[in-house]
């Protein structure tokens, strides 16, 4: 196994105070005509989601003695603006146990509620603190929706290509579709919280550290799970051809029999359980998931030392997110 990621557990009362304010606020924000418009904007804030990224924006705040609801809310709506719109492109029909906003709403009133997400958080935003605070802080809200987008046309790049990606290149995509959100929740917060530009930055490391590893122990719950935890079926990123980082390792270090049990299946929704337990059993003695479990482990280390003599509630709940983040049991 990787390093296990030690320290703080989770503040229960603080963090369920955080998420019903954070709540709150984007109810509050979510309320318009016409009414349909909205509720599309809302159904996936109103039926779940862990609200790792306003907690993390939030604690963020802490640090520096502050506070930063609305750059908590401002970056749960973002999430949830690629959220919609990542279902329309894949055509999901569910998330978080409920149909999809364009399964449910239609997709030309999805889309309209994806951009309605979008533009209320940035007018979250332009009110959060200082005039030059928010400049700043829109700025970086800015560019990581610009790193998103390019992430998610990375991603696509790579799925359609025959060519597997180099470790490097996917971890450069995952910098940007996944870590740059937590990046910029770290920064806004650390911003509201009145920290100065070191301190910005190194909340912006920690988060950025942290959802690389975060995605790492992802692609490694979509090969390697249990499906009696995950609730999808063993191997399923291989059905569905995923080249993840877990694909991309075992594929550069298989010997034939392993490559041609792993490629066998990459991709082939009807491949038998038999099939995939094949390709699963290769990557499993190949040591993928110690590989991945080791990563993951030094994006976590790489946060956990730019917390490096920060204490208090907020660096606690820091910790207790990266804890979460990488030590998910599958």
């Amino acid at each position: 196994r990787g390093r296990r990621q030690g320290g703080a557990r989770p503040h229960g009362r603080m963090e369920a105070a955080a998420a019903v304010s954070v709540d709150g606020r984007m109810a509050s924000a979510l309320r318009g005509s016409p009414p349909g418009l909205y509720r599309a904007a809302a159904h996936l804030i109103r039926h779940g989601g862990k609200r790792l990224r306003p907690r993390m924006a939030e604690a963020s705040a802490q640090v520096f003695g502050g506070s930063a609801r609305q750059a908590a809310a401002a970056v749960e709506m973002v999430h949830n603006f690629t959220l919609i719109h990542d279902d329309i492109m894949d055509n999901d029909e569910r998330r978080h146990g409920v149909p999809s906003v364009h399964k449910k709403y239609g997709q030309p009133l999805a889309i309209l509620a994806g951009d309605v997400l979008f533009s209320k958080a940035f007018e979250q935003i332009a009110s959060a603190g200082t005039p030059a605070r928010a400049a700043e802080s829109a700025r970086r809200l800015a560019r990581a929706c610009v790193e998103v987008c390019e992430g998610q046309a990375l991603d696509m790049a790579m799925a359609e290509s025959a060519r597997v990606p180099s470790v490097g290149q996917y971890l450069g995509m995952v910098g940007k579709k996944t870590a740059a959100l937590f990046e910029v929740s770290c920064a806004l917060g650390a911003i509201a919280g009145g920290a100065r530009a070191r301190g910005t930055e190194d909340m912006a490391a920690f988060g950025r550290n942290l959802g690389v590893a975060f995605q790492i122990t992802d692609d490694l719950i979509g090969v390697l799970g249990d499906p009696k935890k995950t609730g999808k079926p063993v191997g399923n990123d291989l059905r569905e051809g995923k080249k993840s980082l877990p694909v991309i390792a075992a594929l550069r270090r298989a010997d034939r029999r392993q490559k041609r049990a792993i490629t066998g299946c990459l991709g082939d929704r009807r491949a038998s359980r038999a099939r995939i337990g094949e390709a699963v059993g290769a990557m499993r003695e190949m040591g993928i998931e110690e590989e991945m479990r080791d990563r993951a482990g030094r994006c976590a280390d790489a946060a956990r030392a730019r917390l490096a003599g920060r204490s208090g509630r907020g660096a606690s709940a820091l910790l207790a997110a990266l804890d979460l983040a990488v030590r998910r049991d599958f």
